[in-house]
């Protein structure tokens, strides 16, 4: 039995800020149920308020300066196992509101991977799994620092456009000397990267689908780690596989956030949730395709093409519903929307697990219009629930969500290729006439909540990896 410990800056329950939180609350739960000896390991920030269990604690020197560091756990039973969360705790970098975005990111998550690389040492996993920018120096503190090549070390992208690229002076911070700031090592473009430290000293480099491995291989999605990518791929080391959801969680048989129960089998119930959501978020109710989007509002998620588009077809008989924090210019314009179209649209400018879900069930049709997307989840999520996805064909939205215009007998969703107001339009366009065909609408519909995205399947391709 494997003992497997992964590694990441936000788990659910705990803290979540998005897809990562989501990723490392459910496959370590998918891996214990496998039967492998699992556990994780977290920052203890300031709003995780569960009572936990005193491990031990060391210190650790930032630049000479003793820091001390308390590691402490909490456990939550799985079906009968147990999966333990380990907590790296600190009032200096971790005492503080909000998870990221500080001025001393750097030193923060440097002092985090030290204190997980003494962890390890004292604890000896067989496998330690590191996610994303914040933990990718430990592959190296490991290698270099410690001469551990017993360890096997997998890390797993989510997100290149985060990739820790910080100044040359947070070197100094790992205790290392001016020898790792060459091309060689974790010298990129004049500064330090966390992610390129993460990509060339572990074993295995894993992405979130196959088609953004392909993607992060080329100068477009690569933010100037492609050539790096490329030789990793070439090398066998380089791997996609799918993110799946927790179908616990989300599963509309038994959601008790949503109005009303209901199945594939009962679809016809899901207009219950459209009332009710219409009703919560104060729109008339009346039997009109209500379009959502659930997402950060920022650029890569293609909200300039996105509130373009809604700009035109509000204009016909529909409703749009948008729920998500990001950037203010954004924001702006998706509340010029609501002024110029009050009855037809809800912009909600924070997140909200319940409303989402409330969404998810209540909505008809669900934008993506990506301009990258290493996975996603929210189209897995909007399957679930019986919501039709729209989605540009990028990343995890192109290997989950097959066309149904192209192919009616095994489509799943509307999909388009181009990057332009033009190209979302004609599919929302052709979505609509599909809509309008109630018996054709309530085909696909079902077609959708009976995809299987659960972890089931991408947890065995882990565990191949992990054997």
């Amino acid at each position: 039995m494997k003992r497997i410990l992964f590694v990441a800056s936000e788990v659910t329950p705990y803290a979540k800020s998005g897809g990562l939180g989501d990723v490392m609350g459910s496959l370590p739960k998918e891996l214990l149920k496998m039967g492998y000896n699992v556990s994780v390991i977290m920052p203890r920030y300031k709003e995780i308020i569960e009572d936990m269990n005193y491990v031990m604690d060391f210190p650790i020197y930032m630049q000479g300066k003793k820091e001390n560091c308390i590691i402490r756990c909490h456990n939550q039973d799985i079906d009968g196992k147990i999966l333990t969360t380990f907590f790296v705790d600190n009032i200096t970098y971790f005492d503080r509101d909000g998870m990221y975005c500080h001025p001393d990111e750097a030193e923060r998550f440097a002092f985090f991977d030290k204190a997980v690389v003494e962890f390890i040492k004292r604890r000896r996993p067989e496998v330690v799994h590191l996610n994303d920018w914040q933990s990718g120096p430990i592959a190296l503190l490991l290698r270099e620092k410690n001469k551990d090549i017993r360890t096997k070390i997998i890390y797993t992208i989510h997100n290149l456009e985060y990739n820790g690229r910080f100044n040359r002076g947070n070197l100094y911070h790992f205790d290392l000397d001016d020898s790792f700031f060459v091309p060689s090592k974790i010298e990129f473009y004049g500064d330090i990267s966390f992610t390129k430290a993460g990509i060339i000293y572990s074993d295995i480099v894993t992405t979130v689908s196959k088609t953004y491995a392909g993607e992060i291989q080329t100068q477009r999605y690569g933010f100037g780690y492609d050539g790096l990518l490329r030789q990793k791929a070439e090398q066998g080391k380089l791997i996609g596989i799918i993110n799946g959801i927790d179908y616990d969680e989300y599963n509309p048989e038994t959601d008790s956030d949503i109005k009303v129960n209901y199945s594939a089998e009962t679809v016809d119930k899901k207009v219950q949730n459209k009332k009710a959501l219409q009703e919560e978020l104060g729109l008339p109710i009346r039997d009109v395709p209500i379009f959502s989007v659930i997402s950060r509002v920022v650029h890569h998620k293609g909200f300039d093409i996105l509130i373009e588009s809604m700009n035109t077809f509000l204009k016909k008989d529909i409703q749009f519903v948008a729920l998500g924090v990001g950037e203010p210019h954004y924001i702006n314009r998706l509340k010029y929307l609501k002024e110029k179209y009050p009855s037809k649209v809800s912009i909600n400018n924070y997140f909200d697990a319940d409303l989402a879900k409330k969404i998810y069930a209540g909505s008809d049709l669900f934008l993506m219009p990506s301009i990258f997307e290493p996975c996603g989840l929210a189209q897995m999520i909007s399957f679930r629930y019986g919501t039709v996805p729209i989605v540009r064909s990028t990343g995890g939205l192109r290997d989950t969500v097959q066309g149904y215009l192209g192919n009616k007998d095994t489509g799943n969703g509307f999909t388009f290729w181009g990057d332009q107001v033009e190209d979302l339009e004609e599919v929302i366009k052709k979505a609509l006439e599909i809509y309008n065909n109630k018996e054709e609408w309530k085909r696909l519909v079902k077609r959708c909540m009976k995809q299987n995205f659960s972890w089931a399947s991408s947890a065995k391709e882990y565990a191949k990896l992990y054997e």
